[in-house]
């Protein structure tokens, strides 16, 4: 295409060359596979717990991203503040104590639903401290020219984990049930923690001088507000979180409702998803350069919710798969494409705290998911998904139309 330059593979792997990048993308892929893995494990301990219930699917999910509303903001400020890979290794501290607890209650029969709503929100909580420092983080590791390389192989690494980590975990939990998969998933916390600790880069700008903490927050979200590009990346962000996103949570219930597949089934159609994610993500690595980033953002965002629309309607495991992995596929760019934007867009200084709006957008899911889960226990999941899909192109069109000059961003 005219506005891919160099398109080359040897590119893809660029960002390797950096040390400290190889070890940050290590300990993010045990962090995501270990997230992967949990997704599924807990997904189905829900489902055995609630009579396979979409809408005690959504009520966990709220429990597990309802603090990244506002325990985001706070995960930036100490990202501007602090040493993003010292918080990083806390935080992998935090989820292997967790884990570890859901494990053991889980063996000893003791588990109760009321349990999986705390540790998930105990989860979501250090999941909103997680994700700014280490988006923030890969700024610090390479240069500029390499940032869309490098968020691309971070999501790529990201994306493998969603390919494995369901699939892996739908296959043990025949074997060893979800209790045990549990405990792989704190070794995998485990691994990230000892990565982390290998990075020798510190933050470029660290700004504990005094000031509040509320008043680094007023800062960051002033100054989001008032830059245009900065502001309509964040809005697209929303959309596809408001509307895109319900089909991971949704897809367990999908699942059982439409084609009656078990645990190993449902994480071969997540593993396919997975799939399609990291197809995307290395071709967007592979890219040297890439013109009218904001076109091609928005374009995706509508395919994102046509492929939607097209799953829905599907009604055999064959038919389900291609489209699985086209949402796969759009979801991982527009996601690359969005937070490479936003990182070259913002400052050093403030850039921990844009990344914690972004992040602060997933805490917004619940907005999405316990609608569309009661919708789904009314009209049916696929007809949930479906409207769900119709949403996020219809909304994408209409902020195409609304905001000309987005899709001149670079």
């Amino acid at each position: 295409m005219a506005n891919m330059k160099r398109f080359s593979s040897p590119h893809i792997f660029e960002s390797f060359q950096y040390r400290d990048f190889r070890w940050l993308w290590l300990g993010s892929f045990a962090n995501f596979m270990a997230l992967g893995m949990q997704m599924m494990a807990r997904g189905w301990l829900v489902l055995r717990l609630s009579n396979d219930s979409p809408f005690a699917l959504s009520l966990v999910m709220i429990a597990f991203s309802l603090p990244m509303t506002c325990m985001s903001l706070i995960g930036g400020a100490l990202a501007d503040r602090y040493h993003r890979k010292h918080i990083l290794m806390t935080v992998q501290a935090g989820n292997t104590l967790m884990t570890l607890l859901l494990a053991t209650l889980d063996l000893t029969g003791l588990i109760r639903f009321w349990h999986l709503i705390v540790i998930g929100f105990a989860n979501g909580s250090l999941m909103a401290i997680n994700m700014p420092s280490r988006q923030a983080l890969i700024s610090d590791l390479v240069p500029k020219d390499n940032v869309m390389n490098a968020v691309s192989l971070n999501n790529s690494g990201t994306n493998l984990t969603r390919t494995i980590g369901p699939a892996l975990a739908g296959i043990l939990i025949v074997y060893i049930d979800t209790a045990g998969v549990f405990y792989i998933i704190s070794g995998c916390y485990i691994f990230s923690f000892f990565s982390l600790a290998m990075i020798r880069t510190y933050n470029r700008s660290v700004s504990a001088d005094g000031k509040s903490m509320t008043k680094d927050i007023r800062e960051g979200l002033k100054y989001a507000v008032k830059d245009s590009t900065l502001r309509g990346l964040i809005i697209t962000l929303f959309m596809p979180v408001f509307f895109g996103f319900s089909l991971i949570v949704l897809l367990p219930a999908w699942g059982r409702e439409a084609l009656q597949v078990e645990a190993d089934s449902l994480g071969i159609l997540m593993m396919i998803m997975g799939s399609g994610s990291l197809v995307g993500t290395l071709i967007l690595a592979a890219i040297r350069n890439l013109n009218h980033r904001g076109t091609w953002l928005l374009i995706i965002g509508a395919l994102w919710g046509g492929g939607m629309a097209l799953f829905s309607a599907s009604t055999a495991y064959a038919v389900a798969m291609p489209f699985l992995f086209l949402v796969g596929f759009m979801s991982a760019v527009f996601m690359a494409l969005n937070m490479t934007l936003l990182q070259t867009y913002s400052s050093d200084a403030m850039r921990g705290r844009i990344m914690s709006i972004a992040m602060m957008s997933f805490g917004a899911m619940p907005l999405s998911t316990l609608p569309f889960g009661a919708i789904a226990e009314w009209i049916g999941t696929p007809n949930a998904l479906l409207l769900s899909g119709v949403m996020l192109t219809i909304l994408t069109i209409v902020f195409t139309v609304a905001n000309p000059k987005f899709r001149e961003i670079d």
